[in-house]
């Protein structure tokens, strides 16, 4: 019988936000495997927990979690950390969370600290529906095929980003969202100098540009304005038809199509096509 992946999260600044769960289930575990075992041992020492660790990490996710997987077999019990907060979200673990349910090998999941959900709550911003972007690819093509897929998206967007990026990123939401797109930027949350400025994408970007940023940010960019559904009108289907006409269609086929994709009367299309 195979031994239990625990996913154990653990603290974004303050280390008062471990749980007793959190660190029961760190204490019972065979083994640990962290993102960084000396940022981990860190927090080990706090709790008075000494155990077997090992390294898994972006670098290493093929050789390393293969290695955890094959003490889960065996019947070890693992608690996966990373550096700081839930482990696979945003995180290498991901890819273990997917080789053990590949092999149905069980995984638990114990709630804690999480930086996205913290920052989301805090924002201002409407929580109800969002979408979690993560870090924006350093490669200016794929960002930018990135930032336009989400152009017309109306939920809240959170993205975390580094204080040394921060100013590039800034730029480049304001250039695809607008200056005026409200956002609301959470740095160093639960930590001493924790800090949320709610203004807009050009009005931060102008900031970050004269005061360079400290620590690392959450990004909680407002969605777009949902958008009115206009009826389309016979003018609609008449420009429609003369496309269609384009691709090789007949008129009355031609009128058929266009009638049916926009709602309109059949009957009217054609006859202000062949008035046309």
């Amino acid at each position: 019988m195979s031994g239990t992946l625990y996913l154990v999260p653990t603290p974004i600044g303050n280390l008062g936000d471990i749980s007793k769960r959190m660190a029961e289930t760190l204490e019972e575990a065979d083994f640990i495997a962290a993102e960084d075992t000396r940022v981990s041992l860190k927090l080990f020492n706090y709790l008075g927990i000494k155990k077997p660790m090992v390294s898994y990490h972006r670098h290493n996710t093929e050789t390393g979690g293969q290695a955890v997987v094959d003490r889960l077999l065996a019947g070890e019990n693992c608690a996966l950390v990373t550096d700081a907060g839930m482990p696979a979200i945003s995180d290498p673990g991901e890819e273990l969370v997917a080789q053990c349910a590949a092999q149905n090998i069980p995984v638990v999941a114990i709630p804690g600290p999480c930086a996205l959900v913290t920052a989301l709550a805090i924002s201002g911003q409407p929580t109800g529906r969002f979408t979690f972007e993560g870090f924006l690819a350093m490669n200016k093509k794929n960002r930018k095929a990135h930032l336009d897929s989400l152009r017309g998206e109306e939920r809240t967007m959170i993205f975390y980003e580094a204080p040394h990026k921060l100013g590039t990123t800034l730029k480049d939401l304001a250039e695809t969202f607008g200056g005026e797109r409200p956002v609301s930027l959470c740095r160093e949350l639960s930590k001493l100098h924790e800090e949320v400025r709610r203004t807009t994408l050009g009005e931060a970007a102008a900031y970050y540009a004269e005061n360079a940023p400290k620590g690392e940010f959450v990004l909680v960019v407002r969605g777009a304005e949902p958008q009115e559904e206009r009826e389309a009108t016979l003018e609609d289907g008449l420009a429609l038809v003369g496309r269609l006409r384009e691709e090789g269609l007949s008129l009355r086929d031609a009128v058929k199509r266009a009638a049916k994709e926009l709602g309109l009367s059949r009957n009217q299309l054609y006859d202000l096509a062949v008035e046309k």
